[in-house]
């Protein structure tokens, strides 16, 4: 899909001397260091996959680092907004800094592409979009399978930030519509070096499974835990744990563990009915093309698919504007509404003004760890 690749500088001062490079001008706010660093270093690597040119106009990249850390989230928002002039906002790489940043574009009204999910009423989001499914999706798929196998009593270990939060919401409610009982709720920290007192409560209640509310190589600490004290229900994650670190983290322990993912994770295993299976290959092909194999992350997918809306939209909102204008940025935020059966690496989207995820189930698989693999249940 990405045909001209390029090497992105990462920024941290002078933003005013980088716009005057570029036609259109997107900002980019990663946790390239914190607690999700780990998340972001595969889309820091997608960096260097993202067009040099949309619709034949030069694209300029501004990139921050906002630590996973929301107020210097909001900080790059305004920088961006205020001195680079951007025509668009993608990030953050976690839910707490994608937040964050609504409040800056909505203020700005300029257009936000999160790359984490997050969830608000629909008149405080009418700036921002998402690549991620919605909890509330991710949440039904698992809920489906639990009611399958017969699961009748759950426990909830998961960060003690936003992300626990709605991922929690999401699961209590989708239990409740299935007359799963929620036993308990435990938190923890993303730097957490132990939850030995969170799992000795959790199995102390018995229950037929635990969901893990955390991403990434933070979600091995849970399922070793749980493994290492001899929990024999079933331990479900988010479809943000589906990455190479959590498999490293977790080794043996990660065996068994079960997951929601977005597509380009099982990309190949997808049938070839699927209407994004064409483009979850296109992907893989160029991320792991050139960083190797069994490198593709759920997070490196979310910046990709930002990119292809953007594509998608640009070419609509240059036929009423010029970029670096009010206008365009309103344009533009008109057309990536206005997508339709957008076929992405992650599903099908197609946007509304009560729905700026636009997926349905299409946009979700459920794996299993097999040795060592995420593999697709069929």
């Amino acid at each position: 899909m990405y045909k001209k690749l390029f090497s992105v500088t990462v920024f941290s001062l002078c933003i005013h001397s980088a716009h005057v490079l570029a036609d259109i001008t997107v900002g980019i706010s990663l946790s390239l260091t914190g607690p999700a660093a780990s998340a972001a270093a595969s889309q820091k690597n997608t960096l260097a996959l993202l067009p040099a040119k949309i619709a034949n106009i030069p694209v300029n990249y501004i990139v921050l680092d906002d630590a996973t850390d929301t107020t210097t989230a909001v900080t790059n928002a305004r920088k961006f907004v205020t001195e680079g002039k951007v025509d668009v906002i993608i990030g953050s790489t976690a839910t707490p800094g994608s937040l964050a940043i609504s409040s800056i574009a909505a203020e700005a009204k300029t257009p936000q592409i999160a790359l984490a999910p997050f969830d608000v009423p629909a008149e405080k989001e009418t700036w921002s979009f998402k690549t991620p499914p919605s909890f509330p999706l991710v949440a039904k798929v698992v809920i489906d399978d639990m009611a399958r196998r017969k699961v009748k009593t759950i426990a909830f270990l998961g960060f003690s930030d936003a992300l626990g939060e709605v991922w929690l919401n999401a699961i209590r409610a989708a239990a409740e519509s299935k007359n799963i009982k929620l036993l308990a709720i435990e938190r923890y920290g993303r730097t957490d070096n132990s939850v030995l007192a969170q799992v000795l409560k959790i199995i102390s209640v018995n229950p037929d499974a635990v969901v893990v509310g955390a991403t990434s190589a933070a979600a091995a600490l849970p399922q070793l835990t749980l493994k290492e004290k001899g929990f024999k229900g079933l331990i479900y994650h988010t479809h943000a744990t589906a990455t190479p670190e959590f498999i490293k983290m977790a080794g043996s322990k990660a065996e068994g563990a079960l997951m929601p993912v977005v597509l380009p994770v099982v990309a190949e295993q997808l049938p070839d009915s699927h209407p994004s299976k064409a483009a979850a290959l296109d992907f893989v092909k160029a991320y792991e093309g050139k960083y190797g194999p069994k490198t593709r992350t759920n997070f490196a997918s979310h910046l990709w698919d930002a990119m292809l809306l953007l594509e998608t939209a640009i070419p609509v909102a240059l036929d009423k504007a010029k970029p670096g204008t009010e206008e365009f940025r309103s344009a533009l935020r008109n057309a990536i509404e206005n997508t339709k059966g957008k076929a992405v690496t992650n599903g099908v989207v197609t946007m509304s003004a009560k729905d700026h995820y636009g997926y349905d189930e299409r946009a979700l698989a459920l794996v299993e760890v097999r040795k060592g693999e995420f593999v697709l249940f069929k």
